[in-house]
């Protein structure tokens, strides 16, 4: 349902718009017209009979009330900001699952909220941003990442240590080798998967310092790795026009590394806030269902790094 919703958004502003322009042009100068000749064959009308008259219907009335709403719903949620909730881990710890996140649409060009066909170019991804984008294999679905390589960088992962040589521009001798991303130990065991403490790092990604998660106990899965022709596994080519992703909890994502590169066509937007989130800690044995949240993490409200 999700992934229609922008469809139904547009066909319920446009048909309440059209029933409320039909009413004003067309069907309310009938009914003031049927007024006046009851007014002028009658030698006087009751206020009740002539509110009758030049009453609109019941599916007038709902759309004129709903129409500004709706509107400005598609207009903010189209062209400005759209909530997402994060559902899963891979982002960890930059985002939590629980968290709401703002997404701003104009980031990176705005586009039709149907065909996603871009309007107006307003700017281009940046190296750290994290992204919402339209996952490749699956566009109905929305994936979020971390923007790693722009077009025509080269990406290395190797032995869990990112590398980045930025793209050359084209006539540029003096440029940029291979360089490997710093990063220092912030702790251990903060966070856990399947009882193993995670190692957490803080990594300089270009201007953007973000934290990431390493598991020290899950080996490096490159036999699923995407592979590019003439390229060893773990280098990544991004062409023209694509981008390169992986999530902030390296050995929980599945990203650019297993399948590939993001078409520009398919970002949504850049994420800029935690506007709420909540905690999820409920036991199979508890009354409650399992949706319902245990608490409010008041302390992640903010922007996002």
């Amino acid at each position: 349902m999700a992934a229609y919703f922008s469809l139904i958004l547009v066909l319920v502003t446009l048909g309440s718009g059209l029933i409320w322009m039909f009413d004003a042009f067309v069907l309310a100068p009938k009914r003031q017209q049927k007024l006046a000749v009851a007014q002028a064959s009658q030698a006087e009308i009751s206020e009740e009979s002539a509110e009758k008259i030049v009453r609109e219907s019941a599916l007038v009335e709902t759309s004129r009330s709903i129409f500004p709403v709706i509107a400005f719903v598609l207009i903010l949620r189209s062209f400005l900001y759209e909530p997402f909730q994060i559902p899963s881990g891979s982002m960890m710890p930059t985002l939590l699952v629980g968290d709401f996140i703002l997404v701003e649409k104009f980031s990176y060009g705005l586009k039709d909220p149907v065909w996603r066909s871009q309007l107006v170019e307003t700017g281009k991804p940046k190296r750290g941003d994290v992204a919402v984008f339209k996952y490749p294999e699956n566009p109905q679905i929305d994936y979020i990442k971390r923007v790693i390589g722009l077009p025509g960088d080269r990406i290395v992962y190797r032995n869990k240590e990112l590398y980045v040589q930025p793209a050359c521009p084209e006539g540029n001798s003096d440029c940029p080798g291979l360089e490997k991303v710093t990063r220092v130990g912030v702790n251990q065991g903060e966070f856990n998967q399947d009882n193993i403490p995670l190692l957490r790092y803080k990594e300089q990604l270009g201007d953007v310092s973000h934290d990431i998660l390493i598991n020290p106990g899950r080996r490096e899965p490159t036999s699923y790795y995407y592979h590019e022709k003439n390229l060893d596994v773990g280098e990544f080519i991004v062409p023209q026009g694509q981008y390169f992703m992986m999530g902030d909890n390296r050995d929980n994502s599945t990203d650019s590394r297993f399948w590939g590169f993001v078409p520009e066509a398919n970002l949504v937007g850049k994420a800029v806030a935690i506007w709420i989130s909540f905690e999820f800690e409920r036991r199979p044995s508890d009354f409650l269902p399992a949706w319902i949240p245990t608490g409010v993490r008041f302390n992640r409200v903010g922007g996002i790094i």
